[in-house]
């Protein structure tokens, strides 16, 4: 697999390739959205100097962004065999647990909109709980970006930041326990391919409290029930996304559910040939 990474900084966009970084000066959005992606950026790098490796680490060390420009961000629920089993769990209590094991094997899947741009972390940001919820996870998630025309260009680290007892008090909350202030992160970079991501990709997720793990486990991403393509394939039945969008594809590792996240946790989530991407934990107040 041939990789190209690309870094969205407050100068320039930084773009990784065989071990060597270049800078180019383009708008976010006329950038990543475009078919074909990793062949057009091949194309752009052709001509142009690599920059000192000391100087890009310094630039992504102080100045990364979240990879998002104007993109929507949209997720997919219950398409791993576990996260259906904590869904029913979590929402045994409403009456709400048999809508859960009825997706996970239904031909539709479930898609819900997770976040606008200025609600989105990047990587060493924070992302927030709510103070109105008592159980509250993060859920690793590998992440499509998809160009308008519906072609997967590119992968990123996603944590969709979940409140269990909001969603398990009743389905109907799903928005609630979902959307809400630094509700989502994404990073640390898009990586782009020449080919789809390889089905033995890890996730892995680890939560740190005051420096000692509270949780660590990883999955392969081939325990997905439905291929990328098909959750793709919904989303743009209905909806038309003129500058590309972001798609969590769903979740595998979930804490037990003895744990919720405080403030100062720390969540780092790892995805094979992207990268890490780790987040601080806070409650939201007004």
């Amino acid at each position: 697999m041939n990789i190209i990474r690309i870094y969205k900084t407050t100068t320039t966009l930084l773009i990784a390739y065989q071990e060597k970084y270049y800078t180019v000066i383009a708008g976010w959005n006329d950038f990543v959205n475009r078919e074909g992606l990793h062949q057009r950026i091949l194309e752009d790098l052709k001509g142009l100097e690599p920059v000192e490796t000391s100087a890009a680490e310094k630039i992504l060390a102080t100045s990364l962004l979240p990879p998002i420009g104007s993109q929507e961000v949209w997720a997919a629920g219950v398409t791993y065999y576990r996260s259906r089993t904590a869904r029913m769990e979590e929402s045994e209590d409403s009456g709400g647990a048999t809508f859960y094991d009825k997706v996970y094997v239904a031909e539709r899947p479930e898609l819900f909109f997770k976040a606008t741009p200025h609600r989105v972390s990047g990587h060493g940001q924070t992302v927030y709980i709510r103070a109105d919820s008592s159980w509250d996870v993060p859920e690793p998630e590998l992440t499509l970006f998809i160009s308008a025309k519906g072609t997967i260009e590119g992968y990123t680290v996603g944590n969709d930041m979940s409140s269990r007892s909001i969603e398990g008090e009743n389905p109907l909350y799903l928005p609630q326990a979902k959307v809400y202030e630094k509700c989502a992160g994404l990073g640390p970079c898009l990586m782009v391919p020449d080919v789809p991501i390889p089905a033995d990709t890890m996730i892995r997720m680890a939560i740190y409290r005051n420096n000692e793990v509270q949780y660590s486990d990883s999955v392969p991403i081939s325990q997905m029930k439905r291929s990328h393509q098909e959750l793709v394939d919904f989303l743009y039945r209905g909806c038309a996304f003129p500058d590309g969008c972001f798609l969590m594809t769903g979740t595998c590792l979930v804490p037990d559910n003895s744990f919720t996240l405080r403030d100062n946790d720390r969540v780092e989530i790892s995805i094979d040939h992207i990268g890490q991407l780790t987040n601080n934990v806070e409650t939201y107040r007004m």
